[in-house]
């Protein structure tokens, strides 16, 4: 899975972006919201560990998330 944040510009906020290894989008949420997606995902369990992820990742880059 890869995870990849987007900077939001004046009214539109930051974003995260989940995808797959065919680069599929599995889940898009606003930084500051990421609870219902990643628990539609199934990955509510793991929202520490992706939150400690996004908080550490520069926008624009696309990282290999290995959960």
């Amino acid at each position: 899975m890869y995870i990849i944040k987007v900077k939001g510009i004046a009214k539109i906020p930051d974003y995260v972006q989940l995808r797959d290894d065919k680069f599929t989008l599995l889940a898009y949420f606003r930084v500051d919201r990421p609870d219902k997606s990643l628990d539609k995902l199934g990955l509510g369990d793991k929202l520490p560990d992706i939150m400690d992820v996004v908080k550490n990742l520069p926008f624009g880059q696309i990282a290999k998330l290995d959960i």
